[in-house]
C-alpha cells in the first residue's frame, strides 16, 4: 500500500452521525416549540425540512445565497408548505443550532479507528462544510477534538468543498505533500470530486452503497486513487 502520512476526514456522516443527530435535535426543537399543537406530525415536518435544507445548502455551496438566507428559508419554506403560522423561522433555527452540537452519536467504529490511526502515527485533520459555531462544538461534545491537529471549516475559509481552495489551504497548513495525503468522506461531490480535482487520493465512505453510475459520474480520467468502503472498519485494512 502507498504510504500516507496525513489523513483528511470529512466530519458529518463520516465520523459524526449527522443523520441521527440532526433528527434528534430537530425533534427536540419541534417539541420545544409545541408544533404538534398546530396539527403537524414530526415526521411530515422533518421530511419537508430536509428537502428544503438540501436544496438551500446546494445553493449556498454554489454561492447563490448567503448564510442568513439559508438558515431562515429552510424553516420559513417548511412553514409555508405546511401552513404553519406564529413561529419565527430564525428563532427555530437558533434553537436547532443550539441543540444539534449537543448530540454525541458517532458513526460506528469512529473512535476505534481514530485510536488506531493515532497509534500508527498518522497526522489527522478535518475538512468540513458547515458553520463555525456548530462544527467545533460537535467535535468537542462528542470527544473527537483531541484526535485532530487542525479543523478546516468552509465558512471560516470562505470556500466550501468541492472548491479547490479549501483543500489547498488544508494541505499547506498541515505542511503535507499531496502524494502522502488522503481524503476520507461520504459526499461524492464535495469529498470525492473535490479531492480528485485537487489531485489527492480519496476514500469514498459509502455505507448506503450508491449506484455505480452515480458514484462514477463526473470523474473522467484521473491519476489519483479512489477507493470505496462501506464501513469505517474497512480502513483498518487500508491504512
Amino acid at each position: 500500500m502507498k504510504k500516507y502520512t496525513h489523513l483528511f476526514f470529512d466530519l458529518d456522516n463520516t465520523l459524526w452521525d449527522f443523520t441521527s443527530n440532526s433528527k434528534h435535535a430537530m425533534e427536540f426543537t419541534f417539541n420545544k416549540l409545541r408544533l404538534e399543537q398546530k396539527g403537524i406530525i414530526f415526521s411530515d415536518f422533518f421530511e419537508v425540512y430536509q428537502e428544503n435544507n438540501h436544496k438551500l445548502w446546494a445553493a449556498f455551496r454554489n454561492k447563490e445565497i448567503k448564510k442568513k438566507e439559508l438558515t431562515k428559508q429552510r424553516f420559513q419554506l417548511t412553514f409555508d408548505t405546511l401552513n404553519i403560522e406564529g413561529i419565527d423561522a430564525l428563532t427555530m433555527n437558533d434553537l436547532y443550532l443550539t441543540e444539534m452540537p449537543k448530540q454525541k452519536c458517532l458513526m460506528e467504529g469512529a473512535i476505534k479507528l481514530l485510536d488506531y490511526l493515532k497509534v500508527k502515527g498518522y497526522k489527522l485533520y478535518i475538512i468540513t462544510n458547515g458553520f463555525i459555531e456548530v462544527q467545533h462544538k460537535k467535535m468537542q461534545n462528542s470527544g473527537l477534538t483531541p484526535y485532530f491537529e487542525k479543523v478546516f471549516i468552509s465558512e471560516e475559509l470562505k470556500c466550501p468543498k468541492p472548491g479547490r481552495a479549501i483543500f489547498e489551504h488544508a494541505i499547506k497548513s498541515a505542511n503535507a505533500k499531496k502524494a502522502n495525503s488522503l481524503m476520507i468522506g461520504d459526499d461524492w461531490s464535495g469529498d470525492v470530486l473535490g479531492a480528485v480535482n485537487f489531485g489527492i487520493d480519496v476514500v469514498y465512505f459509502n455505507p448506503i452503497k450508491l449506484s455505480d453510475n452515480q458514484e462514477k459520474h463526473g470523474i473522467g480520467t484521473s491519476s489519483v486513487k479512489i477507493q470505496d468502503i462501506s464501513s469505517l472498519f474497512n480502513l483498518f485494512d487500508l491504512l
